[in-house]
């Protein structure tokens, strides 16, 4: 499960709720792809901004129209209290994995996030990923706390959010980091415009916004690095460079609910307000991408 491609698809919706249809049409399409998993309410599935209830319908809806590809839901929250529920929902409805960030409003110590960790996976029956993004949660790990949560019980892979541009520099911080943790945890690169320098430095697992929304393009650049095609993998990547700077310049949720919206995939609008897609210039200037690179 905590390898290959793990796809993240947007949750649809407006301020009178999820578009649920919608969401399982994306399910179903990832589905007919062949990723490996799902990573329902990722960063790129507006998590932070959705009830507990409304988490836990996503979370079904996900399992239930999943078939045999395994979903893993992520249970951030602010408090250990919500997290440790969010946990419970996730595993209730048949969730094969949950995918832990530690979202915070005070900013948070190492020993506080280990502590969070550490009454999480104690809790589960299912492994965890722990999701290290600090541009949403404005945390950092250091690899030595990497390896301290990387012993606790049901932990199983380590989401990064990038590594060096560098290609040797990418190799000696994913083989630093390899050598803290135990065999069995695997490492995922997100950050898709580090996902192929991350792939060919030996990460398992690419944890994607781009494969949520145009999985065969990602499984493409996946299974090149699975097969050991590192120029191939680079030269997939470098092909959607264009993307990758629209993502660094408004942020990937933004460009990929804007190009769901293009696509037809999603009605517009996509994102809980204030957040919303790409609008004016940005939109046209991405839809022009979208038909060179014959996404849709």
């Amino acid at each position: 499960m905590f390898s290959g491609l793990s796809a993240f698809p947007l949750s649809p919706l407006n301020e009178a709720g999820i578009d649920e249809a919608t969401f399982v049409r994306l399910i179903e399409r990832l589905v007919t792809a062949g990723v490996d998993s799902i990573g329902a309410l990722g960063s790129t599935g507006s998590y932070a901004y959705l009830s507990q209830r409304e988490r836990l319908r996503i979370a079904q809806l996900a399992v239930q129209h999943a078939g045999d590809v395994p979903v893993i839901v992520g249970i951030g929250a602010l408090r250990t209290r919500d997290v440790l529920a969010l946990a419970h929902d996730a595993q209730q409805v048949g969730a094969r994995g949950v995918l832990l960030a530690p979202v915070s409003y005070q900013r948070l110590s190492d020993d506080e996030v280990f502590g969070l960790f550490d009454a999480v996976t104690r809790s589960l029956s299912v492994p965890l990923c722990v999701y290290d993004n600090p541009s949403t949660t404005h945390f950092e790990f250091s690899d030595t706390l990497h390896g301290r949560i990387a012993q606790l019980p049901n932990v199983a892979s380590i989401k990064l959010p990038g590594v060096p541009a560098d290609p040797e520099a990418a190799r000696v911080r994913v083989a630093r980091l390899r050598a803290l943790v135990p065999a069995h945890v695997t490492l995922g690169v997100s950050t898709d415009a580090f996902a192929a320098t991350g792939l060919n430095a030996q990460c398992d697992v690419w944890y994607s916004v781009i494969g949520g929304l145009f999985p065969e393009v990602a499984l493409a650049i996946t299974r090149a690095a699975q097969a050991g095609a590192a120029e191939d993998v680079t030269r997939r990547s470098e092909r959607l460079a264009p993307l990758w700077a629209l993502f660094n310049q408004y942020g990937s949720l933004r460009v990929i609910a804007a190009a769901a919206e293009l696509c037809g995939l999603v009605s517009t609008p996509s994102l809980p307000l204030p957040v919303k897609s790409l609008h004016g210039e940005a939109r046209q200037h991405l839809a022009t991408i979208l038909d060179a690179l014959a996404l849709s």
